[in-house]
């Protein structure tokens, strides 16, 4: 894809930082020059296990005329400063979702890269799964007829594996808790199917984990083409599930993370089993970016799609709180 790998650094040692520079080692399109985390201990052992250098700041890797990119996975309030800086010094940025924890920072973080002339690309890697995009290939072909409903579950076991201290469970880190940290996955799924999110009603609650945040949150989601969809999302199951349910005039397809993806079809009566080979898709969004980077397409989820998606569930959080259907437009003019 590239004629030469893509050099790139990371920043904000943390479990994702490992899943992506996995990716990265599977890859071959990108290689890992350099790290950096205000935490020397973590810096030392990423950096010895991923075979990088360790850099003594990020002014440091910013210098470097040798690295072209930052994979950057901070805490979500650091995305603004972090990639204003890498912007302003020519680098390239592959973001962690979301882009910020609110839309204004998200416009701006968009804004920056846009002016600096640099690819800005946010890591919404579950749209990329085969099932979905059989799917959404399906609805294109028109076999689905007109859209109608949707329904999505994405759950995580959390009782007992959370880290009280870290900004990844605290409202002040991840604002409206499950929804914004995995929520949003779904609700770009929903968008990326079924079209543009137009209003949203929410409800949040905290039933099982500790902290200050919810830990289960539903949704009921209008499109812009009429058709209704719901989201759960859940860090209080027992168990890790998956569920994406499209329903169409013409067609319906059912994919679970235990039955794989199945479809019928109007008048049959028994789904039909769609085998979908499991995808990378780690390595496909960071190669995209590679690509990208060297002049080869766009990123298919940028700065400005990523604030959009951002808003849908900004919409859910309000609603939450205040008891009301929010309009998305709302929240992209106000917050």
């Amino acid at each position: 894809m590239t004629s030469e790998p893509l050099r790139v650094a990371c920043i904000g040692m943390g479990w994702w930082s490992d899943v992506l520079a996995d990716a990265i080692k599977r890859s071959g399109n990108l290689t890992i020059a350099a790290c950096y985390t205000r935490s020397d201990d973590k810096r030392q052992k990423f950096a010895a296990k991923y075979g990088c250098r360790a850099a003594p700041s990020y002014e440091a890797i910013l210098a470097d005329p040798a690295i072209e990119a930052i994979i950057n996975t901070t805490p979500n309030d650091a995305h603004l400063p972090t990639t204003r800086a890498a912007a302003q010094a020519g680098k390239h940025v592959f973001l962690d979702k979301p882009i910020a924890n609110t839309v204004s920072e998200g416009r701006a973080i968009a804004k920056i890269c846009q002016d600096a002339k640099v690819v800005l690309a946010l890591g919404y890697q579950r749209r990329r799964e085969s099932h979905f995009r059989w799917i959404h290939q399906q609805i294109d072909a028109g076999v689905f007829g007109t859209l109608v409903n949707a329904e999505a579950n994405i759950s995580r076991d959390r009782l007992g594996k959370i880290d009280l201290s870290s900004w990844r469970y605290q409202a002040a880190g991840m604002p409206g808790g499950v929804m914004l940290q995995i929520g949003i996955h779904y609700t770009d799924v929903l968008e990326y199917l079924l079209g543009p999110i137009t209003a949203v009603s929410g409800r949040s609650a905290q039933l099982v984990l500790p902290g200050d945040n919810p830990d289960v949150a539903s949704l009921v989601l209008e499109h812009e083409n009429g058709a209704l969809s719901t989201l759960n999302a859940s860090y209080a199951s027992a168990s890790e599930y998956y569920l994406m349910n499209i329903y169409g005039k013409e067609a319906s397809a059912y994919y679970d993370l235990h039955r794989g993806l199945r479809m019928l079809k109007r008048g049959e009566e028994r789904t039909l089993d769609i085998p979908c080979a499991k995808n990378d898709t780690f390595v496909e969004e960071l190669e995209e970016f590679a690509a990208a980077v060297r002049g080869n397409g766009a990123p298919e989820v940028g700065g400005e799609d990523a604030a959009r998606s951002l808003a849908v569930v900004r919409a859910g959080i309000l609603s939450a709180r205040e008891g009301r259907r929010v309009e998305v437009g709302e929240i992209l003019a106000n917050d």
